[in-house]
Parts: structure tokens; C-alpha cells; sequence
């Protein structure tokens, strides 16, 4: 869900496109893609799991667990991408801006690789943009409410978003330790990929 984090944790524009396959691809088609492709989804998860370790994530967890038991991680990937979509140390209103629309530039260049319901997903994403979104409150409930409409298990009228709002504290706090943290973690995927190029 944190499709922000994934696509500024790209370092080529096939990994951009990896990043986002991942999630709608099964795991034996991931060799059917380019070189470039097939990092993004390495990269991917390598995010993933590494953000599934970290203390701090476990912390913002504690956040939604008690409501949403199961889903807490979903939300607080949700969350995360607030947090970085409003971090000016990493880049600035405009820059976020010119990140947001090279993304959906290169999602469109490449439509040849997704699968139709991403192709449904990004003309929503593009049409209200999302990536650059997520700074908003508005943004953000949106996406909590997305989360709530897929999740099986889940009333659909839980206050997910009232309890982001209440802890806002509290998840800042997480992010920023975290954020830095994966941020190297990525760039050493990323080195490693590099060398088998």
C-alpha cells in the first residue's frame, strides 16, 4: 500500500515499474520480465521485509493492532507515506510534485508489462494523485479507506483514520526513526543489484 515509499525507493525507472508489479504479479511470472523490471520486484521486497523488522515499525503497529489486529501493518505503511510525502529534508514541495508525475509518466511508457487491473488502479491514481496526495489529510483518509474496503475481515466504518489523526505524534516519532534506516537499507539493495548488471 505505501506506494510512495516504493517508487522514491527506485533507482531506475524499470525498477519504478518492479516496485509497483510486485504486488499484482505471481511469483513465477517474476522471470517473464526485463533485467530492470525484475529489480524493482527483488527491491520490492527487500523493502518489505526489512521494513517488517524494523523496532520502529513494530512500535506503530501498537498504534492500530488493538482495532484492526491483523491489518495493523497495512495501516502503518498507509502512514508512512504520509509522513515521507511531507518530509522536506528528502525533497521539496515541487520536487514531490515532479516525482509524482514522473511516476505515473513511466507507469504509462511501460503498460506493456501491467496486468489490467493495475492499469484500472493507475488511471485513478494519476486522475487524483495519489503519490502527491498522501501530504494531505484528505489524502490520506482516502487511503485508509481503501485499505478498509479491501480488507475482508474488517467493519468498514472503523475510526482508522481518527486513530491516525490522534497519533499523529506518535507516528512521526516512528517514521523518522525508521525512514532514514530503510532509506540506506535501499541504496544497498540497490548497489548489490547494480553489480550483477
Amino acid at each position: 500500500m505505501n506506494y510512495l515509499a516504493h517508487s522514491f525507493l527506485s533507482f531506475t525507472d524499470g525498477q519504478i515499474v518492479g516496485q509497483f508489479l510486485e504486488d499484482f504479479i505471481r511469483n513465477k511470472d517474476r522471470f517473464s520480465f526485463p533485467k530492470d523490471i525484475q529489480d524493482g520486484i527483488t527491491l520490492h521486497r527487500a523493502i518489505d521485509t526489512f521494513t517488517d523488522s524494523h523496532p520502529a515499525i513494530h512500535e506503530a503497529k501498537k498504534v492500530f493492532s488493538p482495532l484492526v489486529r491483523l491489518y495493523a501493518g497495512a495501516f502503518v505503511d498507509v502512514s508512512m507515506d504520509y509522513f515521507l510525502a511531507t518530509d522536506f529534508t528528502l525533497n521539496s514541495l515541487r520536487g514531490w510534485k515532479e516525482h509524482s508525475l514522473k511516476v505515473y509518466r513511466v507507469l504509462n511508457e511501460n503498460k506493456e508489462w501491467l496486468p489490467e487491473n493495475f492499469k484500472k488502479m493507475l488511471v485513478k491514481m494519476e486522475a487524483d494523485d495519489w503519490l502527491y496526495n498522501y501530504r494531505e489529510d484528505w489524502g490520506i483518509k482516502f487511503s485508509i479507506k481503501n485499505v478498509l474496503n479491501k480488507a475482508q475481515y474488517l467493519d468498514k466504518d472503523l475510526p482508522v483514520f481518527e486513530l491516525f489523526l490522534q497519533n499523529k505524534e506518535v507516528l512521526q516519532k516512528c517514521y523518522n526513526h525508521f525512514f532514514p534506516d530503510l532509506l540506506n537499507h535501499a541504496k544497498g539493495i540497490n548497489a548489490l543489484l547494480q553489480l550483477e548488471n
